[in-house]
């Protein structure tokens, strides 16, 4: 499902050989370039992540064409015939010949811009089933003919000019706001049955109910389930915020700190993974190795499922996760909550780190609607597991630790 009506303009996969991506043999004057006519793929204009499933095309055209435009020959190929096994199939070795066919891939994907010229999206992931590309054109470029192949020159240099991005597996990915986390919260009351409430926004996601909005390409949703040992961070004035103990699955724990007077929006996060420590140190650790002064919270049990969704706009990457926490000495006391949190952007283009925030807002809003149609939670707040616990505290003062 698409978020505009299907247009006239051009849109192409084009498919060479693999050499002209990672440049590991020299182009040859003779080696063909495949234009493969597709219906439009993108979810908005201009996107940033264009995401191609080879069995929803249909019957597409395809043209084999020498880099100076001579046309070889053309065929008409079922998109779920193109790549099966991620290998050229019979109808393209065809096409191009046994020999050219052995390296074959999808280079790009290339979608007619209304003012003339093309937008080009990289590969960056190929599979059997799908391919996933990326925006490496600010400005539309080779005007005239898809055919004459004016775009390709300009294609390549983009590419090679950011290969390191595009040819290492997820290094497109960047982070904003590094070291800072961004998230609003809703507290769920009543709180719902967290699976299936996952799995229904998963799937309003998956039927583009957020506009310009998908679940995150090969990464749509997550499981997570911990124990957490939280304590209070009370001083000195710089450290304030909390200082959390998580259980690794291997050996150690993971020290998660964040720092906050009162709860918010944005808190400075810091993880620090593989920490040999055993839970009867954890208070002297806090103390005597990183000077804190703490107060030890009850521990808890965190079950998070989480939804990735991708704006395919500009890249960006936002978590979605539903979550219920009960404390291990009492489980009847429990804090179920949705959360929203920027997590990274898959894009080699620079965007102002500002539109993540005015994205997120957006995404917020029609979180928040979602949710109270479901008689969840009418509004978002910051309210954090320490508020939680300490909350907890003054309500059951035998639930301090002692």
């Amino acid at each position: 499902m698409h978020d505009e009506q299907p247009s006239a303009r051009g849109a192409w996969v084009v498919l060479g050989g693999v050499h002209l991506l990672n440049r590991s043999a020299p182009r040859r004057p003779d080696e063909p370039i495949v234009l493969v006519r597709v219906p439009p793929q993108e979810v908005c204009r201009p996107a940033t992540t264009v995401v191609v499933r080879w069995n929803a095309l249909g019957p597409c055209l395809a043209e084999a064409l020498h880099p100076g435009g001579t046309r070889l020959g053309a065929a008409r190929i079922h998109g779920g015939a193109l790549f099966p096994d991620a290998l050229a199939g019979p109808a393209l070795r065809g096409l191009v010949g046994t020999e050219a066919a052995s390296s074959l891939v999808p280079l790009c994907y290339l979608a007619e811009h209304p003012g003339g010229g093309y937008h080009v999206y990289a590969q960056i992931r190929f599979h059997p089933e799908d391919a996933c590309f990326v925006r490496t054109t600010r400005e539309p470029v080779g005007h005239g003919p898809a055919e004459e192949l004016r775009w390709l020159e300009p294609m390549l240099t983009a590419h090679a000019e950011s290969s390191t991005a595009l040819n290492n597996h997820l290094r497109y990915f960047r982070k904003h706001f590094a070291g800072t986390e961004l998230e609003f919260k809703y507290t769920l009351d009543p709180a719902p049955n967290i699976w299936a409430a996952s799995m229904e926004l998963l799937k309003a996601l998956r039927d583009g109910r957020l506009m310009g909005c998908r679940p995150e390409y090969r990464e749509e949703f997550q499981i997570h389930h911990t124990e957490n040992h939280l304590f209070d961070v009370t001083g000195p004035e710089p450290e304030i915020g909390y200082a959390s103990f998580i259980p690794t699955v291997t050996a150690g724990h993971v020290l998660k700190r964040k720092w906050f007077a009162q709860d918010g929006f944005a808190r400075r996060e810091e993880l620090t993974p593989g920490l040999d420590i055993t839970p009867d140190r954890f208070e002297a650790f806090l103390r005597e190795d990183l000077g804190l002064q703490v107060r030890a919270m009850p521990p808890f049990q965190r079950v998070r499922y989480d939804i990735q969704c991708e704006s395919m706009r500009t890249g960006h990457v936002y978590g979605i996760f539903f979550d219920r926490c009960s404390l291990l000495a009492a489980p009847d006391v429990v804090l179920s909550q949705c959360e929203l949190e920027y997590l990274r952007s898959r894009s080699i283009l620079d965007h102002n780190q500002d539109e993540v925030l005015i994205e997120m807002k957006r995404i917020n809003i029609w979180l928040c609607a979602y949710l109270a149609s479901h008689g969840w939670a009418a509004e978002h707040t910051f309210y954090s597991k320490r508020s939680f616990l300490r909350d907890a505290i003054a309500l059951r003062p035998d639930l301090a630790t002692p």
